[in-house]
């Protein structure tokens, strides 16, 4: 997505240069509202799952940090006592059944070739959760309280899957990027109208800068919509092979290459720089590339090359011997934890008492 669709304000001459998108844009608009119309005016059926239904979400393209948020959620929520599973769509993988249990809590199954990269690393991530990836929600839902007793499902992207009944829809945004520049896709990087915020009950604010800064940009966002605030900040550096953590100021100084399949490898670049590193090369493929041996065992070892704990899981040891990579290690950290969590457990416990 080019980095002009994110300014909130725009010039006469980028607007009529831009203007052809907007044929595109109108039929978008239209398909992405009268799908969620649909289930909301009960033309299609929304089914509720045994389980009470937490979906993390977005309304743009691109990586707004919802997945490590369903991972940081899953971990709190089972440090509490709740019985949670992950719900996942997954993304390129090779499986095509409906219900893939990537994880039972204690071991993985499949491989990110299989089932795709944020599945298995989320099985990584978050030891005793449950993690099921496929497309059809309804039965992992169902599987996932079956066979594990799941009492609370978290849908990992879940804001535009309508079909499956939530108790709680939060949304993420990019706390720099924001709405863009409002338009939905192709004209911007929205992929439903701003009016789909109605049905959320609390927005996220991710990537929050860690020093103190601007505020979130919120132009667009409906009044009084509940507001939390979340940093994602490097926790460190391990190899592949999972060894001991470093911490990020090792890279003070550094020169390193970077080799990732993200959605914004451009924010990436940006993080890495801030830690004090400079970056000498980025290697980027499209978001969710499952990457070959050729092209790993192409990385001149002669260089640092770092690459992110969602790509790590896509890179066989044994693929990258003799050769320097590193995997940077991401933390989510909620800027009031406890009142985001006790408004999560509260709102789903009054839920409860009130089927």
């Amino acid at each position: 997505m080019p980095e002009y669709l994110w300014a909130e304000s725009e010039s006469w001459a980028r607007r009529v240069l831009l203007a052809p998108l907007l044929l595109a844009e109108g039929p978008y608009r239209l398909g992405a509202w009268l799908h969620r119309s649909a289930y909301q005016r009960g033309l299609r059926r929304v089914i509720r799952l045994p389980p009470r239904v937490i979906s993390i979400g977005n309304l743009t393209v691109g990586g707004s940090g919802k997945t490590p948020l369903v991972s940081w959620l899953a971990g709190e929520l089972r440090a509490r006592g709740r019985k949670v599973a992950i719900l996942s769509r997954g993304v390129r993988g090779s499986r095509s059944a409906e219900v893939n249990v990537v994880s039972d809590g204690e071991r993985v199954f499949f491989s990110a070739a299989e089932v795709g990269d944020e599945p298995v690393w989320l099985a990584s991530t978050v030891p005793g959760v449950p993690v099921l990836a496929g497309r059809n929600r309804v039965a992992l839902g169902l599987r996932a309280s079956a066979v594990f007793g799941a009492e609370i499902l978290i849908l990992d992207d879940g804001f535009q899957h309508h079909r499956v009944a939530r108790d709680l829809n939060l949304v993420c945004i990019d706390a720099r990027l924001g709405l863009g520049n409002g338009h939905v896709l192709p004209r911007g990087p929205l992929r439903e109208p701003r009016s789909a915020l109605s049905q959320a009950d609390a927005i996220l604010f991710t990537r929050v800068p860690v020093e103190p800064g601007p505020a979130p940009r919120a132009l667009g966002l409906p009044p009084g919509l509940l507001r939390f605030g979340v940093r994602i900040a490097t926790r460190g550096l391990r190899a592949l092979d999972g060894s001991e953590l470093s911490a990020p100021d090792v890279l003070r100084g550094q020169k390193v290459a970077l080799l990732t399949a993200i959605a914004r490898p451009d924010r990436l670049k940006r993080e890495i720089e801030a830690l004090g590193a400079e970056v000498t090369e980025l290697r980027a493929y499209p978001d969710h590339h499952l990457y070959t041996r050729a092209e790993i065992e192409a990385l001149d070892p002669a260089r640092q090359w770092l690459t992110t704990a969602k790509d790590a899981v896509k890179i066989p040891p044994s693929w990258a011997a003799g050769r320097r990579v590193a995997v940077v290690e991401q933390e989510v950290r909620p800027d009031e934890p406890q009142r985001l969590l006790e408004w999560i457990v509260d709102s789903l416990d009054r839920v409860h008492r009130s089927v």
